[in-house]
């Protein structure tokens, strides 16, 4: 193969694995296990590695898929067997913490836990959180706009990145990296390249925010009797804590009975069957925060907003709450297949939502197990589904449920985990055509050859 003869000369043998070699590695962390079956996967460990390679690879019309922690779940990451697959693994430097100006400067290739541990020691946060956080990397968070458990105090990646360094599909470098809040010069290109999947350039430093860690938390489980109850409580918190709502999480009984099973490893937080659930933490620098949260509930239970809450005491309450509401593997160790869905609507949608796919589930097949969760605090709702089928016709079925619905109200097929190959065919519900084609054109002019992850996204 010249095209892998050739980033062979130019790299060094240690940065290319032929296909051979590449076979002895996984191709995804979650879905049914495969192993990498590509043409080549390379191993940069430098921005001047990703110019030669993507120059290369650009002359010979190669196509490329750039790869983080391989936890996708739409298959953006997915190389196929005559596709060059560049792993970010080695470019995972992580520069001194700036304490003055909150920010740090990471490689792609760095793990989001690993950039937590590292900010922790300077006492501050990285405030994206997610459960594949010991895999993840930050290239990838970025590639994919990742959400996850402290958005509605913090935001999305995209409110954590300042500044970024792409390189393009013929190895131009993009050097993005100044840091200033306040840069009204036009066109902020980063933001392009923020959720874009690997389909425009890669991704290969970036600085990113940092937050002062709270020294103090209140985490509550509490039981609700309905939805209704959940949507003011949500408003009520927002008013009564402000900034220091830091999580409001809502769960569905079938997955808070799943979750706290006898073969979970977690014990029930609240006895009995609820009608619903929220897991809600504030923080701050205050150690009053737990009178504050009394206060707040005592109110909540006075006005009939709730049923129960129990309180984090110390720090294992606190991480026994959070595994019950991260702990989803229990769901795929429990059931197969799972199909899994990440939607993104207006909390007043929320509940006739849930109630239709629901309906439209148990109509269309004989045994439903549908986990409902998600982040209520920014309007992101997670289904994972088990109907006993796994074969493409129940696949597509199930995806017309979830994703009818929502051609007629504020949403988004995709609230955090990008589009990729899964979702394609379902752009159309949360893009015009206009903007599909305005998409497709930035395409085209920074990929004119379409080397960058094709056939991802479009």
């Amino acid at each position: 193969m010249p095209v892998v003869e050739s980033l062979i000369k130019t790299l060094g043998e240690h940065k290319v694995m032929r296909r051979e070699q590449a076979s002895e590695r996984i191709a995804n962390v979650y879905g049914k296990p495969r192993k990498l079956d590509v043409k080549a996967l390379l191993l940069p460990t430098s921005t001047n590695d990703v110019v030669q390679l993507l120059k290369i690879c650009n002359d010979y019309g190669q196509a490329v898929v750039p790869q983080g922690g391989l936890s996708n779940v739409v298959n953006s990451a997915t190389a196929g067997r005559d596709e060059i697959a560049v792993s970010m693994e080695r470019m995972n430097a992580i520069q001194q913490i700036d304490r003055v100006n909150c920010l740090v400067e990471a490689e792609a290739g760095v793990i989001l836990e690993h950039l937590h541990e590292k900010a922790r020691e300077s006492g501050f946060i990285f405030p994206l959180d997610l459960g594949a956080k010991g895999s993840c990397m930050i290239g990838g968070n970025i590639a994919s706009n990742a959400g996850g458990l402290q958005a509605v105090r913090y935001g999305v990646m995209r409110n954590l990145v300042l500044g970024l360094e792409v390189v393009l599909a013929d190895g131009t470098v993009l050097n993005n990296m100044n840091p200033v809040l306040k840069n009204n010069t036009g066109y902020d290109l980063k933001h392009l390249f923020i959720g874009s999947e690997g389909t425009l350039g890669i991704i290969t430093r970036a600085i990113l925010k940092l937050t002062p860690a709270p020294a103090f938390f209140s985490t509550v489980f509490i039981a609700l009797h309905s939805f209704e109850n959940a949507r003011e409580l949500l408003n009520t918190a927002r008013v009564f804590f402000g900034d220091k709502l830091t999580s409001f999480e809502i769960i569905w009984p079938p997955f808070y009975q799943l979750l706290t099973n006898e073969r979970s490893g977690n014990k029930k937080v609240i006895p009995g069957h609820n009608p619903l659930y929220v897991l809600m933490e504030i923080a701050g620098a205050n150690n009053s925060l737990h009178t504050q949260m009394e206060a707040f509930l005592e109110t909540a239970l006075h006005d009939q907003l709730i049923l129960d809450a129990v309180f984090a005491q110390q720090q294992d309450d606190r991480r026994q709450f959070w595994q019950i509401r991260e702990r989803i593997d229990h769901i795929l160790a429990e059931h197969s297949p799972v199909f899994t869905f990440d939607i993104s609507l207006a909390v007043s949608e929320m509940e006739q939502y849930v109630a239709t796919v629901d309906r439209e589930l148990k109509q269309h097949f004989p045994v439903v197990n549908n986990y409902v969760f998600g982040h209520m605090g920014d309007g992101n709702l997670h289904f994972m589904i088990n109907c006993g089928e796994g074969n493409e016709q129940a696949k597509e079925l199930v995806e017309k449920i979830l994703y009818a619905p929502l051609a007629s109200i504020p949403s988004s097929v995709s609230a955090e985990h990008g589009i990729g190959i899964d979702k394609k065919k379902w752009l159309g519900f949360s893009k015009s055509q206009e903007e599909i084609a305005v998409m497709k054109s930035i395409k085209k002019v920074l990929d004119p050859n379409n080397i960058m992850n094709p056939g991802k996204i479009f």
